[in-house]
C-alpha cells in the first residue's frame, strides 16, 4: 500500500542472494551485497555509503527508457528518477526483486507488470514536497508581477516602468489546491504566508491529521468543484496521474473557470487537455505556470515544441519542481532507507499492492 512499511508475506525476495561486489582496479572481492543501478543521477554520498555496506552499484545516468532493458541484465535493485521502467525492463531482469522510484510520482513505471513478477515498486514520497512548493509560488509571483518579461525586457536595453506597474497582487487572493499530499499542504502553508485564502474539496476519506492541519492554516473545505472555481482566482494541481485525473483541467472545467484565473501546475502534464487550455487563455485571459508538460522531453536535453509552452500568458520551466540540493539529499536518504529495509527482509512504501 501507498506510504506503508509492509512485512514480507507471499512475497519472497530470493532469499536475498548476496552477489560480490568486485575492486574495479583488481577485479577481486570485495565484499558482500546487491547489484543496484541507478538509471538516473544520484548523489555521491548516497552512492559510497551503498558501496561501504558491500553493494555494487552501477551509475547509468545517461540511460532512458529504450536502452534501460538491455542494460538490466543481473541487477537486483533499480533506483530511477523519471527514466520509464517499462514491461519491457521488468522482463528483462530477470535477477531483479526492487523497484524504487526516487521521488512520489510512479506514472513512469509499469506497476502491474512489476507485480505480475512479484517485484515490488516503492517510492519516497513527501520528501522533496519544499522544493515542488517553493517553485509553485515563485511560478505564482513571477506571474503576477510578470518577473520574466521584466528581465527579457531589461536585458535587451528596454526601460518600461509604465507596463510592469500593473500587478494584482496576492493579498486577499482566493487559492484552490487541487490534491491535498505533502505538496499540496506545503503549497498551503507558504500561500497562507502571502495573505491568500485557501480552499480544498471536501473528503469523507481524508485523515484526521491532514484535516488538523487544513484547520491549523485556515483552509476552508467547500462541498464540490464548482463551488471551488467559482470562488477561487488561482487554482494549484498538485493530482497524481490516473484515469480519473487525465484531462481533468477540459474545456468543461475551463468553462467554469473565472476570467484572467492563474492555473497551476507542478503534478503531471496529463491533467490538463492543452489544446482546450490554450483556448481557455485566448478567451478568458487565463494566465498559467507550468513545470510539466503532456509530451515533455524524457532526456534531460532535447528539443521541445509545445504551444502551450509558448504561449504569451505561459510561464513555464523544465520540470524541476524536485531538482534542490536539499530535496535530492532528502530524497536519497529515503532510497537508503528502502535499500536497507528490504535487506531486512521489509518493504516501505510500496506502490503497487502488497506483492
Amino acid at each position: 500500500m501507498h506510504g506503508s512499511s509492509i512485512q514480507l508475506g507471499k512475497y519472497n525476495p530470493r532469499s536475498l542472494p548476496l552477489y560480490k561486489g568486485r575492486n574495479k582496479q583488481a577485479g577481486t572481492i570485495t565484499g558482500g551485497g546487491m547489484k543496484i543501478l541507478f538509471a538516473d543521477r544520484f548523489p555521491d554520498f548516497g552512492i559510497a555509503r551503498l558501496e561501504q555496506q558491500g553493494h555494487q552499484c552501477q551509475l547509468q545516468p545517461d540511460l532512458d527508457g529504450d536502452s534501460l532493458p538491455a542494460a538490466i541484465g543481473e541487477i537486483q535493485v533499480l533506483v530511477v528518477r523519471s527514466t520509464r521502467v517499462s514491461a519491457a525492463t521488468i522482463a528483462a531482469g530477470k535477477a531483479l526483486q526492487l523497484v524504487i522510484r526516487a521521488g512520489a510520482g510512479t506514472n513512469t513505471i509499469d506497476k502491474a507488470a512489476a507485480a505480475r513478477r512479484q517485484i515490488p515498486v516503492c517510492n519516497v514520497p513527501g520528501k522533496n514536497a519544499a522544493a515542488v512548493a517553493e517553485l509553485v509560488m515563485g511560478l505564482l509571483i513571477a506571474i503576477d508581477r510578470n518577473i520574466p518579461d521584466n528581465v527579457i525586457d531589461l536585458r535587451q536595453g528596454q526601460w518600461d516602468k509604465k507596463r510592469y506597474t500593473r500587478a494584482r497582487g496576492l493579498c486577499g487572493r482566493h487559492m484552490g489546491i487541487l490534491g491535498v499530499g505533502a505538496i499540496g499542504l506545503a503549497v498551503a502553508e507558504r500561500a497562507r504566508a502571502f495573505g491568500i485564502n485557501l480552499q480544498v474539496l471536501q473528503k469523507e476519506d481524508r485523515s484526521a491529521a491532514v484535516n488538523t492541519q487544513l484547520v491549523a492554516l485556515g483552509v476552508e473545505q467547500v462541498p464540490n468543484l464548482d463551488t471551488l472555481l467559482a470562488q477561487c482566482d488561482i487554482l494549484s494541481l498538485h493530482l497524481p496521474a490516473s484515469p480519473d485525473s487525465r484531462s481533468m483541467v477540459n474545456a468543461g472545467f475551463l468553462a467554469r473557470v473565472q476570467p484572467g484565473t492563474v492555473l497551476l501546475n507542478a503534478a503531471r502534464g496529463e491533467i490538463i487537455d492543452e489544446p482546450a487550455l490554450i483556448a481557455a487563455m485566448d478567451e478568458k485571459g487565463i494566465r498559467v505556470g507550468l513545470d510539466v508538460y503532456a509530451d515533455e522531453p524524457a532526456a534531460a536535453c532535447a528539443p521541445f515544441t509545445s504551444a502551450l509552452a509558448a504561449h504569451p500568458n505561459t510561464y513555464g520551466t523544465h520540470h524541476i519542481g524536485a531538482s534542490t540540493d536539499q530535496a535530492q539529499t532528502a530524497v536519497a536518504e529515503g532510497v537508503l532507507e528502502i535499500i536497507d529495509a528490504f535487506g531486512r527482509s521489509e518493504i516501505l512504501h510500496c506502490v503497487n499492492g502488497q506483492v
